[in-house]
């Protein structure tokens, strides 16, 4: 019996391990036919090959298999009016052969104004691997793609991933069913050939019609996604009759061969079905075809200032956060707050070196605790830098405090108590709150700036994890205090400042009018939102702040029934005009608010201009950032741009994201870039890429871009003379 029950648990013990190894293997086979997979918030990917082992001769089945996050998407071979296909870099064994991107049908994605062709959720894209004769079994067949995709939701994000599998040569190749299994179905699913020939002909001035004579006669919800980008205005609608589409021709139409090829998706049987459509073109259509853009000439490109967000590491990406903020302190925008900064330090001169020092460092937690509070709204809405000024209200909040700011320093009222005189200013209670509210104020009015360097460290950020992206706007954080903290920590520079004085008043008076300005620009800015009622509203905020704290000023010295009253009314005051603004500063389309020099921006615009062969600048710009003001004053109105503009045909086209607008978000994040200015300069050839010019212009740099994207010289009167 002991024997027997020995037996039995050997042999149970023996199977269990058997089973063990067995359940090890299985997880192994499941994983030799797949990569190891690139990763990102948005999309992870991998490589699925239908085969453990290859054999000589063979062509098998690969696929890039894309797992796309909710909300996001990719794009298909014609992305539609904005974005870019995916596309793969094959490295292959010697005389090996990869086959193109065999595509499925793609959906029809809404970015309002425009319409996007691509995938969500799971896309299997299927390539033919050939293996080459010569393959010996023992040797490796080592596949590397280099893939490359955009990702879009309301901003558009590259990314890449080096994609690897390593197989092995044997004599008789080894299927792996299951990815066999994934990659079949999604072979089945590809879009299948129509068997019947569709026809284009015109239809009128801007329309086409499109016959498609074999179409099931119960197919519904029909929808055709062109490969050429020039044929049909891809947004617009395409209602079906009698088994034909009608589409509306695009703005850079053009045609230049006797077929043009598609897919056509429509519902029969409440399945989706997609067929791959070759139609015959009417001639009168290819005659009509405007001529080819001529080719871009031979030029060489200077090489520019600041890198794009997508070839940064995050150690410089660091570096140039930290050299925008310092550099972000002689922005224009920031230069009001620069005359408090300068207050405070006079007022510091018969203060001790330990108050100084907490002054400076009060001033860093107040730098700090507000970047990071908007870095953590940038990175949650997805937004861009100086977001917070697309918000009228928000807006309108600022120029009153700038206004009360100023009303305070020329003394019409005291924020925060009796001020126990000048000299004793950072000893008195409201010192150390005021360090740390400069400092959180500098960083609120800094946001209408983007600082060279900044613009590429800041797009870096907003495409990382968010532990790299806060890192980054820390850094940014430390150089904007830098100065401060600096001449708070050096004796030497603070013996430097001249001794207190009468003239201390005469200077905090004067220092009220750099506010009042400040305001005034608010205000406009306001107004290009939301047009008068913008104005109206900012007005009647400062109107009754001020009376507000007026009001509780008089009753400061009262009894406590008089300075109940006093309060409860400034309350009632500022909670109605509270209402009344947000009511009033409601965005208004810029087409209301203002009229344009320029055009207004879109990519559908830029290639129909491109298609004419006209090089177009596009200036990405806003009425709240200081920086785009002032490249307009320095560089892009002088009359010398204008002239070489116009000798070159130059188009000129405005984004203007003074409001929220998710398509301009999420081109400048294709061009790396958080927020605003973006300069573009497209060269008069269709489809050729932008040249991104540098964050602060001069009029040389405008002319030599205008002079390369049109491939010649132009003479200006200096240049003349």
């Amino acid at each position: 019996m002991s024997t027997l029950k020995m037996t039995a648990h050997t042999g149970l013990t023996l199977a269990r391990r058997a089973a063990l190894a067995l359940a090890l293997l299985i997880p192994a086979a499941a994983l030799a036919a797949e990569s190891t997979a690139v990763t990102s918030p948005r999309v992870v990917a991998t490589l699925l090959s239908s085969r453990d082992a290859v054999a000589p001769g063979e062509r098998f089945q690969l696929a890039l298999v894309q797992k796309i996050a909710p909300g996001w998407h990719t794009y298909w071979q014609n992305p539609g009016d904005s974005g870019e296909p995916t596309k793969i870099d094959w490295t292959l064994p010697d005389g090996a052969k990869a086959g193109p991107i065999q595509w499925p049908a793609p959906s029809a994605l809404p970015v309002e104004p425009l319409l996007n062709f691509g995938f969500e959720g799971t896309v299997v894209l299927p390539v033919e691997i050939s293996v080459p004769a010569q393959a010996k079994p023992g040797e490796r067949f080592t596949i590397t793609a280099n893939a490359t995709w955009l990702v879009c939701e309301k901003i558009c994000i590259p990314e890449e991933g080096v994609l690897k599998l390593d197989l092995p040569v044997e004599a008789a190749g080894i299927v792996d069913a299951a990815a066999q299994g994934r990659i079949d179905q999604a072979l089945a699913d590809l879009p299948k050939p129509a068997g019947f020939k569709a026809k284009l002909t015109a239809n009128g001035a801007d329309k086409l019609a499109l016959a498609l004579p074999g179409l099931p006669a119960g197919a519904s919800e029909l929808r055709y996604f062109p490969l050429s980008d020039t044929l049909i205005e891809h947004a617009a609608a395409q209602p079906s009759e009698g088994g034909s589409l009608t589409l509306t021709r695009s703005s850079a139409f053009r045609i230049a061969e006797p077929t043009v090829e598609g897919v056509v998706t429509f519902r029969e049987g409440g399945a989706r079905r997609a067929l791959l459509l070759s139609a015959e073109v009417e001639p009168g259509l290819i005659q009509q075809a405007s001529a080819p853009a001529r080719p871009p000439a031979a030029v060489t490109l200077p090489a520019l200032p600041a890198l794009p967000a997508e070839d940064l590491t995050i150690w410089l990406a660091l570096a140039f956060a930290f050299a925008g903020g310092l550099i972000l302190n002689l922005m224009p925008c920031v230069l009001p707050v620069l005359f408090i900064k300068a207050l405070g330090f006079a007022q510091a001169a018969r203060a001790s070196r330990s108050q100084v020092r907490q002054q400076g460092l009060l001033f860093l937690s107040g730098v700090v605790a507000t970047f990071m509070v908007l870095a953590g709204l940038a990175i949650a809405l997805g937004a861009g830098w100086g977001f917070q000024l697309q918000s009228p209200p928000l807006v309108i909040l600022l120029a009153v405090l700038m206004s009360l700011i100023g009303f305070n320093l020329i003394g019409a009222f005291e924020i925060g108590g009796r001020v126990q005189g000048l000299g004793d200013g950072l000893a008195s209670r409201s010192g150390p709150l005021g360090a740390f509210m400069t400092g959180a104020l500098a960083v609120v009015v800094a946001t209408p700036c983007t600082a060279p360097f900044m613009g590429a460290a800041m797009g870096y950020a907003l495409t990382q994890p968010p532990a790299a992206a806060l890192s980054i706007f820390l850094a940014l954080a430390l150089g904007f205090a830098a100065p401060v903290v600096a001449l708070s920590f050096a004796p030497g520079l603070q013996r430097l400042l001249p001794k207190p004085g009468p003239w201390m008043v005469v200077l905090k008076q004067a220092f009220a009018f750099p506010m009042f300005a400040t305001a005034i620009w608010l205000i406009w800015v306001a107004t290009m939102q939301a047009g008068a009622n913008g104005a109206l509203a900012a007005l009647v905020a400062i109107l009754v702040a001020s009376f507000s704290l007026w009001l509780i000023g008089v009753t400061r010295r009262s009894g406590l029934v008089l300075r109940a009253i006093a309060a409860a009314a400034a309350l009632l005051l500022v909670g109605a005009t509270s209402a009344f603004v947000i009511e009033s500063a409601a965005p208004t389309p810029p087409s209301q608010a203002r009229a344009e020099a320029s055009d207004a921006w879109s990519p559908a615009r830029v290639a129909e201009l491109q298609a004419q062969g006209k090089p177009v600048f596009v200036n990405f710009t806003a009425a709240w950032c200081i920086t785009c003001l002032a490249n307009e004053r320095v560089a892009l109105s002088r009359q010398e741009v204008k002239d070489a503009f116009a000798k070159l045909g130059v188009a000129t086209l405005k984004a203007d994201w003074t409001n929220r607008n998710a398509v301009i978000a999420a081109t400048l994040a294709e061009h790396g870039r958080a927020g605003v200015p973006l300069y573009l300069f497209y060269p008069a050839s269709k489809g050729a890429q932008a040249e991104i010019l540098p964050q602060l212009l001069t009029p040389d740099i405008l002319i030599g871009a205008a002079e390369r994207a049109a491939g010649r010289e132009v003479k200006t009167a200096a240049s003349e003379e």
